[in-house]
């Protein structure tokens, strides 16, 4: 048990930060910058889709839908693959990994957004955009400034269940060796060779914890907004 624990300590500093003195972080930073950089982008891009959804029917809203469905219906580590493999053709230049699967993960979980934000608008009440109409507001600013608040506010549950999965997500980096957690933690056990349990335990943990700590911190944002 001394050694379980003797083995997590003495690699504590790879696990949570990487190499971060050398400039590369990796472990759990990396883990976090990439959930909270896809995330962002996640969130932007989606919410822009469903709001465009919403305001032009027919071709263009049925055309965003497909492309979500299509996205939706590839496995994440395919994403992650294709945008691995392709965007250096496409700029002409290698981009670093965590950069390549934070865009990949952004792209996916854009799709899921966009889908939860425009059910958000669907479930509001009709009131809403007669009043906002009679108020003179033209049809953007009544998605910016009252329907789109409201939307969000209620959907907030889905985003965190989102965006959890989205940091459990990040765990795929591992297929591209970028140094997220789960990648150290199987360059440590390979280094090591010795209390594999202790480590991927350890790992989970932390995954729980970070994951827990999301929802809870979701949570609060919607108490306090609420």
């Amino acid at each position: 048990m001394i050694a379980n624990v003797t083995v997590i300590a003495d690699n504590l500093d790879y696990l949570l930060w990487g190499r971060m003195a050398q400039g590369e972080p990796g472990g759990v930073l990396l883990t976090l910058l990439m959930t909270a950089g896809a995330a962002v982008l996640a969130l932007a891009g989606g919410v822009l889709l469903a709001a465009l959804a919403w305001r032009y029917s027919g071709t263009v809203r049925r055309l965003l839908f497909i492309w979500a469905e299509f996205i939706r219906g590839i496995p994440l580590i395919f994403v992650i693959f294709w945008l691995y493999f392709l965007l250096p053709v496409i700029t002409g230049k290698d981009l670093p990994g965590a950069l390549t699967v934070t865009l990949a993960l952004a792209w996916f979980t854009s799709a899921a957004v966009m889908h939860t934000t425009f059910a958000g608008l669907q479930a509001l009440p009709g009131g809403q955009r007669e009043a906002a109409l009679a108020g003179g507001l033209s049809s953007w600013q009544m998605l910016r400034l009252v329907l789109l608040p409201q939307a969000m506010r209620n959907v907030l549950p889905s985003y965190a269940g989102l965006f959890i999965a989205l940091l459990k997500d990040t765990s795929l980096a591992f297929i591209v060796n970028v140094p997220e957690l789960t990648t150290v933690a199987g360059q440590v056990n390979s280094r090591v060779q010795v209390y594999p349990a202790a480590i991927f335990i350890f790992t989970g943990l932390v995954y729980y914890l970070l994951c827990s700590s999301m929802g809870w911190l979701i949570s609060r944002c919607r108490r306090a907004h609420g």
